[in-house]
């Protein structure tokens, strides 16, 4: 079965070619759901990505990156910014981000979004734990920031990350701004960039 992209009107459908299979009409109607889809998140999403946050940071550093509030408040006011992973139906990894107007992240751009800038600030990426150590963060996050090319405006993303996690976006094309003044708990981050380009660039290279 293709792989199916959908959302918002930057968002794209595009398939991924697989093996077809023929297969009986009884069959067809009892499988109506796409076997992976991905598309903006919203607020009915917001429990079931607080569940896999959870699981995900409580148990590794006992915080939270967003409270449940959060993730609304977030999901309401820039949905556009958000990428979920959904497979026959189930969130399995998700993104959230919002808008934020400032050279470097501060305590503020934690909670707050700033519609009509050029920046993203990209606050969490999580997987579901039954889904770890298959790749799904990185297609996740490759296929975010190729969709965040796409949108009018955005030049850039930023995001605040530990150490033992700064290989992972080295790798993914982020590059290290230094250490961030942010704090968690007495956690230290380490705040990385993301050029995004510009239209031209976004149309030549990503069929926006």
């Amino acid at each position: 079965m293709a792989q199916k992209v959908i959302g918002s009107p930057f968002l794209k459908p595009f398939f991924l070619k697989t093996p077809v299979r023929v297969v009986g009409p009884l069959r067809q109607r009892r499988h109506t759901l796409p076997a992976s889809e991905f598309r903006n998140l919203t607020p009915q999403d917001a429990i079931s990505v607080f569940e896999i946050e959870r699981e995900a940071f409580v148990s590794v550093s006992g915080e939270c990156p967003l409270t449940l509030d959060e993730v609304l408040n977030f999901l309401s006011q820039c949905p556009e910014l958000s990428l979920g992973w959904f497979e026959e139906g189930q969130l399995v990894a998700f993104i959230i981000g919002s808008g934020w107007d400032k050279e470097r992240l501060s305590q503020e751009a934690m909670t707050q979004h700033v519609p009509a800038t050029s920046t993203v600030h990209i606050h969490v990426l999580s997987v579901h734990r039954h889904c770890r150590q298959q790749g799904k963060g990185s297609i996740l996050l490759w296929r975010y920031l190729q969709y965040l090319r796409c949108m009018p405006g955005l030049r850039r993303a930023l995001l605040i990350c530990e150490d033992f996690l700064v290989p992972f976006y080295l790798k993914a094309g982020f590059k290290e701004k230094g250490s961030s003044a942010i704090s968690v708990s007495n956690m230290q981050f380490q705040e990385m960039e993301y050029t995004l380009g510009g239209q031209a660039y976004a149309r030549r290279n990503s069929g926006c």
